[in-house]
């Protein structure tokens, strides 16, 4: 029986109340390394994409969601070893160290993750932006064999990795409103003043922020259209970068 497949169109479609809300260690075990080494996947839930041809407001799905993809890494010089992440409208840089991903059941480092953040523009002049990628990437003693559980005599126990995927989670930074803020304020003052959790008064502060301001944000619907040559928000032009 075929495993179901949650992808139309390049899009992750689950079923209603369904979410898909991996661990780091469950991308790296579950997921990257099965297809590193051609395994079957648990479902067929991450789509592969190349992410030189997309700036994170333009790939399949909504906004607002985590997006996990499998990128197939190409060097940025025929000599090196350095990724290339540049796209159409910028770039992505690595922010921070890389962080081992350990395995529960042995111990043992199974993956790295790298986190990166996309500059619009061109470096090292590039502006920051909230867009946000976890990149998961085999550890360098996972990529010598497959230890997935086999049959005896199985050729699977000596595989090698086929190519150089790397698995991605790639989201928008929510920053913190003005309601927010407010609301650590009067927690922090009242543990500094009781020594213990005190009452925050949320409807005071809803109330308070809804009071007529003269100037006034709006949010984009985030909606993935078709270009049409025009943009706006984070899909500025990219003629003056």
């Amino acid at each position: 029986m075929d495993k179901p497949s949650f992808m139309r169109q390049g899009v992750l479609r689950l079923p209603p109340g369904f979410r898909f809300h991996p661990t780091d260690e469950e991308l790296v075990v579950q997921y990257l390394k099965r297809k590193v080494f051609s395994c079957p996947l648990p479902a067929s839930i991450i789509p592969e994409i190349d992410l030189g041809k997309y700036n994170p407001w333009d790939f399949p799905g909504a906004c607002k969601q985590e997006r996990y993809f499998f990128h197939l890494r190409e060097a940025k010089y025929r000599n090196g070893n350095r990724s290339n992440r540049a796209t159409g409208c910028g770039y992505w840089k690595a922010t921070g160290k890389d962080k081992a991903i350990v395995a529960s059941s042995s111990n043992q480092v199974v993956g790295m993750k790298k986190v990166l953040v996309f500059y619009h523009g061109k470096p090292p002049r590039g502006s920051r932006t909230d867009w946000i990628m976890h990149e998961y990437r085999l550890a360098g003693a996972e990529t010598r064999a497959c230890v997935f559980p086999q049959r005896k005599n199985s050729t699977l126990s000596s595989m090698v990795p086929t190519k150089d995927w790397v698995l991605c989670r790639i989201f928008k930074k929510k920053r913190a409103t003005k309601m927010d803020v407010d609301v650590e304020e009067c927690h922090e003052e009242s543990q500094s003043r009781n020594g213990s959790i005190g009452f925050v008064d949320f409807m005071g502060l809803q109330q308070r922020d809804q009071r007529p301001s003269s100037a006034s944000s709006s949010e984009s619907s985030c909606v993935t259209e078709p270009s049409d040559g025009s943009s706006s928000g984070d899909a500025t032009s990219c003629s003056n970068s």
